[in-house]
């Protein structure tokens, strides 16, 4: 069995003192080595084969390089690209991350949380977020440090990197208003989960602001952000409002939904009842007829939220709480001008 290469392989191989071969192949590494010096080692490093026992090195810096990241559904095409974003930033350093995937359950969660604690992962970034979240709270006061990404606690602590909720929602209804539509309906995500609570807010803000009459009565709650529940609760809402001519949804899974809601109940995507969603994932150029929707920033929400981390982690300057990314409407072949009343 071969013996494994250690850093003083390497000392001796380039001549130089083994801390010199350490800060070399340190990525976080601030102590400054001429070029040529750094990347002679790194080429003697490599033709030896030399591999960072991560393990050891853990033990003599207390740190295990690693960062858990949490997502609340792993078959949704949201959360991928947010993934990217986050390995793109953090991996340059020399961090690895451990994917957990919730299902939005809050017990689920707590679960995962204990298990990347085991694992002693030196921060966490977390897209699976409830607006009460004990887990999320018990780690803050342990001093482990948490982002938030895509939604926001009320714990006003907790650093996030959200997209702009509020400007796409009203976004949206004016799209509707400037159409023509009058009876606007919305179809919410989950009171627990800030897109829901702050999209829903938002549609009652620019409803107001459009002068059209109180709309609480056009606003179902789902229980999840997914097609089933988009169904049930756009049945529901036409049933009771058959003069809806228009769906605003929470997100892209509850409009797909409320398509075949509004199949079920005999009537046609847009002519009869138009439809918008919010995140622009990617399968929606596929399914007819092409949603309108608000495009989010997703690869740089992951990159943002990352660099807020590694800020964090090592000892810089405290980031801000909040930060929000600027979103795009995004009109395609769900909305039309209300069918005529004659």
């Amino acid at each position: 069995m071969n013996k494994r290469l250690t850093l003083k392989d390497v000392a001796k191989a380039a001549d130089v003192h083994v801390s010199t071969v350490s800060r070399a192949l340190d990525p976080n590494s601030s102590t400054s080595l001429s070029e040529e010096v750094s990347n002679r080692i790194k080429v003697v490093a490599k033709e030896l084969g030399y591999r960072p026992n991560r393990i050891a090195a853990g033990l003599r810096t207390n740190k295990s390089m690693t960062v858990g990241v949490m997502i609340p559904d792993i078959t949704n095409t949201l959360f991928p690209p947010i993934v990217r974003g986050i390995e793109s930033t953090l991996e340059p350093f020399g961090y690895a991350t451990i994917l957990v995937n919730t299902d939005n359950i809050p017990e689920r969660e707590l679960r995962l949380i204990e298990v990347l604690r085991e694992r002693g992962v030196d921060g966490i970034i977390t897209v699976a977020a409830h607006r009460n979240d004990p887990g999320i709270a018990e780690l803050i006061e342990l001093g482990i440090p948490v982002i938030s990404l895509n939604r926001r606690l009320d714990i006003s602590t907790v650093p996030y990197v959200i997209n702009d909720d509020n400007v796409g929602m009203k976004l949206l209804l004016k799209h509707f208003f400037d159409l023509g539509h009058r009876r606007i309906g919305h179809i919410a995500g989950p009171r627990d989960l800030s897109t829901g609570q702050i999209r829903a807010a938002a549609f009652s803000e620019g409803c107001k602001a459009h002068g059209l009459p109180d709309c609480a009565d056009l606003i179902y709650y789902s229980d999840r952000f997914e097609e089933a529940e988009g169904e049930r609760c756009t049945v529901e809402l036409l049933r009771t409002n058959p003069d809806i001519t228009a769906l605003l949804c929470a997100n892209d899974r509850l409009a797909i939904g409320a398509y075949s809601g509004i199949r079920s109940l005999g009537l046609r995507v847009p002519e009869d009842i138009s439809v918008t969603g919010f995140n622009d994932s990617p399968i929606l150029e596929s399914i007819p007829p092409r949603l309108t929707t608000v495009r989010i920033q997703k690869f740089e929400i992951g990159q943002a939220g990352a660099k807020l981390l590694l800020n964090a982690l090592q000892g810089g300057a405290k980031g801000p709480i909040g930060t929000v990314l600027p979103v795009e409407l995004i009109i395609r072949d769900s909305t039309c001008a209300p069918r005529s009343e004659s």
